[in-house]
């Protein structure tokens, strides 16, 4: 069985120190995101992202890089992409001009970020706008489940098109709660029947597509009692049993307040990350912990996780491992220079509101 790499985890700064080169090679640890922190110009984070393939080149480069608000990296020549709501409201005007446009952003998000070696994105956001959240708000691209899933499926042909995977978020819907799951747990207290028709509806019409998906956390009590990256009623039998899905599932970050309290008990992280792998993930994040106490939090899963495996507490996945390396690009990126004068990016660009 090939070793099952689940933890996505952060770094401090803009270089790996020698504490980030041991914890990226830990057998447990299967990729890394990264933060507006770890970018000061194209320069470094292509060399930052050099030495990381160095340490070892399955590794998988991840950020959050969405358009609008929702974008690590602004400066030195990336191009500000648009809040995924103003192609909703393009859409209002001019559909099928819609649909064109959000292929370019997709094309033009994915190019810039693979010329620097970034391997993936968590995008996009299949949340619906329902006014109510300002956590979603404008990174939503519609109200409407068809209009998002035609507009994030028109997004991700631009990201297939530079060779790069997406990721659907965050399943079953995050866009009806008010409350932050960053700071607060979310309660979403309508039904299964309703969520499905609504919010779930672009997993659903998009699993031919998607290669990836983040659970919300937030609890739906009329399924289930925990929020939906930890539980398996959730994953395993509405996302892969009714909607046919079979990509890769990430935890959403563990260190967010919606992670750390189960079954009205406050968690580790350890406990926290084999929940969710028990419950159906394939990948869990830890972020921003490195920042804090030289980042005791990251070493402590590594250990703990490690622990929990030994013990049987949670069993390694050949099936995950394998949806986690089908996200690794497979076609070789155009370095900055040639991209900014490859005829398509060039095309792409002048549609980009």
């Amino acid at each position: 069985m090939s070793q099952h790499a689940p933890l996505i985890i952060d770094i401090a700064g803009t270089t790996l120190t020698r504490t980030d080169r041991q914890r990226l090679k830990h057998p447990l640890t299967g990729g890394i995101i990264l933060f507006a922190r770890n970018w000061q110009d194209r320069t470094q984070l292509t060399a930052l992202c050099q030495d990381i393939k160095k340490v070892r080149k399955d590794l998988l480069i991840c950020v959050d890089h969405e358009g609008g608000r929702v974008q690590r990296f602004k400066t030195d020549g990336f191009t500000h992409l648009p809040p995924m709501r103003a192609l909703g409201e393009l859409w209002m005007r001019d559909a099928l001009q819609a649909t064109n446009v959000a292929t370019a952003c997709g094309y033009v998000l994915a190019t810039e970020l693979r010329a620097c070696g970034v391997d993936f994105s968590f995008t996009p956001v299949l949340d619906l706008d329902f006014g109510e959240s300002s956590v979603i708000g404008d990174r939503a691209f519609h109200s409407d489940a068809r209009v998002a899933s035609l507009l994030a499926k028109s997004l991700m042909h631009g990201l297939l098109q530079a060779g790069m995977a997406n990721c659907g978020k965050h399943f079953p819907g995050h866009g009806f709660v008010k409350a932050d799951s960053h700071t607060e747990i979310p309660v979403d207290k309508r039904s299964l029947k309703a969520i499905l028709a609504e919010d779930a509806l672009p997993y659903a019409s998009l699993n031919t597509s998607l290669s990836s998906v983040m659970p919300a956390h937030v609890i739906y009590p009329k399924v289930d009692s925990r929020p939906a990256g930890f539980s398996s009623k959730w994953l395993q039998y509405v996302l892969r049993g009714q909607l046919d899905f079979h990509g890769a599932i990430f935890s959403d970050d563990l260190s967010m307040a919606g992670a750390r309290r189960l079954d009205g008990k406050d968690v580790s992280y350890t406990a926290a990350a084999v929940a969710a792998l028990e419950a159906g993930c394939d990948m869990v994040l830890l972020c921003n912990q490195s920042l804090v106490d030289k980042g005791l939090a990251v070493d402590a899963l590594l250990q703990g996780l490690t622990e929990a495996q030994l013990k049987g507490q949670w069993e390694p996945n050949e099936a995950s491992e394998d949806r986690r390396q089908s996200l690794l690009p497979t076609t070789p990126a155009l370095d900055w220079d040639k991209l900014m004068t490859h005829p398509a990016y060039m095309q792409a660009l002048w549609l980009v509101p």
